[in-house]
């Protein structure tokens, strides 16, 4: 697949952002074989048809990949010799290409996952390889003209079709097209030019954002500056590696700079800290790393392949892969948010900024002040202490409650397997059973802690979900996963403890895991997560998160590490007041990006001339000049989301109205459990085999509404009355 936002694996996304970072910064390269001797690709799994993770190694991956890939490619040339004559697509071409998958997809999935799971055994640099060779040999079957034609003369034969085979056929059809199988002559030479070009400076975007973003420090000294830091926040910054000693680095890497910026007292250096972030690669500092040239040729290679491909813009092509479908009606969206959002920010900064002077504060409230007072205030009106809520989250008890209400929602049962190799010994196995058969329909990994120099660290992702192996009826495979997680090991005797922000963690990547464990496809290409559009991919894993804010959920995942005591009601009621806080500021900041990127897509207006003309609508603060925030915005330039960047809020709105339907069935009759049922029959099993707007309708007997995501945030009109 050569166009970026039609990689469906969601995974790949949060393993691509990182490891790319470091491409250019590996020591050495590592050349893959295309035969090994150890290319025998049942060396990779145990008897039990599992991956044998114990012997796994770097070499054996290598060569398992290089063979499967070979075999892929080879594969698809000789499906590629009969597709001419084909009478019947899904059986000649189809099937052969879900045989070809399969094998590929498992060794893949296991170097995924040995890379998030122990980055000691999988390097970036070995990673980064098998990666590209896979994805390389995985892709020959969508930039293949004649199964492209196939699938093109199979969706235009007069026959009736599940949805499934329409949207398989789709897919075919849509990939060929976005890769420009249907484009001749002089315009196929200048798209692949386009496509080269455009991969060049995308890497010149992303490796000056990196470079400005390592560059940047500063050192505090004083210990009476940090007193206050968490001690994680302590042990990143601590050059010496004495958290409670210093010196401490401030850096902008998100996982010091965000927090950095929440607990930090002494203002001078807040706006040092922020003013090195938000001016990245402007050119005011080092003229080198100046990244407006690329951002701009970016955009115009962008709209130049749009064009090429029959498209209006490339916000225009984006939408053929999006639930929303039409760039009008996100803004009429997105706007309807902003309506409620915009005044309350005003109001919110307001009562921000009477705390902060009630407080010793005597300025005006800056951006760079804002996370500081926003955590103060928080606290000081909820009594929320992270560390404090950490004692009621004991990482069993909350795995268990989990469990049981996905077996009570959705009539499947989790059990622990003994039996199966690992790559680390904190490393679990589970299987999950339909209340109908005594055979696992799907089973997954469950890696929970934090390893210091092992697992890769993003301060706002905690988690990944690795889709190891997705069901095929064809192939006869089950879906396998890996969820990998950095939670708080236990010591001695204390179990591991869980933040409220990590328990959301927990509950956000198993939902969304649960869309790849209970599929029902046939096809592995349009089952579970797989060709799922890009604005729901994160749908599933928002409606679990909605189930801590159901009292009697919290109250059965909660338990004190030492008397087993429940959450006390009052920290019950202030967790669903904090989800509240400030919420029409941090909405319009998603709605500003979400809007700039759609923009930066289908206009021509200069960036920082656009930045300009959209900042009153959305921020109350000023636009300070030198700001250059697009200038590292990394997300649409180098990495996945151009022009999707609004997806993130777009699955937070869809997900809130799934939820909202199990509120209305508690209110109206208690019968929870039907539409948990009704849930797992729609979102859970279709996964990719149905247009996601025609999957809510099914649902939901409607098309989608912003209101329950304003209720949530208490940002309705009934609510700001109250």
């Amino acid at each position: 697949m050569a166009l970026s936002f039609l990689r469906t694996k969601l995974v790949a996304r949060h393993v691509k952002s990182h490891l790319y970072q470091n491409k250019r910064n590996a020591g050495y390269v590592v050349l893959i074989p295309e035969i090994g001797e150890d290319a025998d690709k049942s060396m990779l799994l145990s008897e039990n048809g599992l991956p044998e993770f114990n012997d796994l190694t770097i070499e054996k991956c290598i060569a398992a990949i290089s063979k499967q890939s070979l075999e892929y490619e080879t594969g698809v040339k000789q499906i590629e010799s009969s597709a001419p004559n084909c009478k019947n697509a899904f059986v000649e071409i189809f099937r052969p290409l879900e045989l070809l998958d399969s094998p590929l997809e498992l060794t893949w999935g296991m170097a995924k996952t040995l890379y998030l799971g122990n980055s000691c055994l999988m390097p970036t640099k070995s990673y980064i390889k098998i990666h590209e060779r896979a994805h390389r040999a995985r892709a020959s079957k969508f930039n293949s003209r004649p199964i492209f034609q196939a699938a093109v003369a199979e969706k235009n034969r007069l026959k009736k079709l599940t949805d499934e085979e329409q949207r398989l056929l789709d897919k075919y059809v849509l990939e060929g097209k976005l890769n420009g199988l249907d484009v001749d002559g002089i315009n196929r030479e200048k798209l692949n030019n386009i496509v080269a070009e455009m991969q060049k400076e995308r890497n010149f975007f992303r490796d000056k954002v990196s470079t400005a973003t390592k560059i940047f420090s500063s050192t505090i000294e004083n210990s009476e500056i940090v007193k206050d830091f968490p001690e994680s926040l302590l042990k990143s910054m601590s050059v010496h590696n004495h958290p409670n000693k210093g010196p401490w680095k401030i850096t902008l890497q998100p996982f010091i700079y965000e927090p950095f910026m929440q607990y930090c007292p002494v203002r001078g250096l807040r706006w040092n800290a922020w003013q090195a972030h938000t001016q990245r690669c402007s050119g005011y500092g080092n003229k080198d790393l100046e990244s407006s040239t690329h951002l701009e040729k970016i955009r115009g290679l962008r709209q130049e392949q749009a064009k090429i491909l029959g498209y209006d813009t490339f916000a225009d092509m984006s939408m053929e892969t999006k639930m929303a479908g039409s760039i009008e009606n996100i803004y009429s969206h997105l706007d309807s948010l902003l309506e409620h959002a915009r005044p309350m920010q005003d109001v919110e900064l307001q009562s921000l900024q009477d705390f902060a002077n009630e407080r010793g504060f005597d300025d005006r409230l800056e951006f760079w002040d804002v996370p500081y007072w926003q955590r103060k205030q928080k606290w000081s009106l909820y009594n929320y202490d992270e560390d404090k809520i950490r004692e009621y989250f004991p990482l069993p008890r909350v795995m268990n409650s989990l469990f049981n209400l996905c077996s009570t929602l959705f009539k499947i049962e989790i059990v622990e397997r003994q039996d199966v190799h690992t790559w680390h010994k904190d490393v679990k196995f589970y299987n999950i059973f339909d209340e109908s058969t005594n055979q696992p329909i799907a089973g997954f990994y469950l890696d929970p802690y934090a390893r210091q120099d092992e697992k890769i660290r993003i301060y706002d992702d905690a988690g990944w979900h690795v889709s190891m192996r997705n069901k095929s009826t064809v192939s006869s495979t089950n879906p396998l996963s890996a969820l990998i997680f950095n939670f708080q090991a236990p010591e001695g005797e204390k179990q591991s403890l869980l933040s409220f922000q990590e328990v959301g963690v927990l509950f956000q990547r198993f939902g969304h895991a649960l869309r790849h464990l209970l599929t029902r496809a046939n096809y592995s290409e349009v089952a579970g997560l797989s060709n799922v559009e890009w604005d729901t991919a994160e749908v599933c894993g928002h409606v679990m998160t909605h189930w801590l804010y159901d009292p009697n959920t919290i109250k059965a995942i909660s338990g004190h590490y030492k008397t087993e005591e429940q959450l006390p009601e009052d920290m019950i009621v202030n967790l669903q007041k904090v989800r509240g806080h400030m919420a029409g500021y941090d909405l319009c900041k998603e709605l500003y990006l979400s809007r700039l990127d759609l923009e930066l897509h289908s206009t021509k207006t200069f960036w920082r001339d656009l930045v300009r003309e959209m900042w009153p609508r959305y921020h109350s603060l000023p636009f300070d000049k030198y700001d250059s925030h697009p200038l590292s915005f990394t997300k649409i330039m180098s990495e996945e989301w151009a022009a999707a960047y609004y997806s993130h809020l777009w699955s937070r709105m869809i997900a809130a109205d799934i939820y909202s339907a199990f509120e209305e069935a508690r209110k109206r009759d208690g019968d929870v459990l039907s539409v948990g049922q009704r849930y797992r029959e729609t979102f859970l099993a279709a996964g990719g085999g149905c247009h996601p707007a025609e999957v809510f309708r099914r649902f939901r007997g409607r098309d989608p509404s912003p209101q329950a995501l304003l209720n949530n945030l208490r940002l309705s009109n009934k609510m700001i009355e109250e």
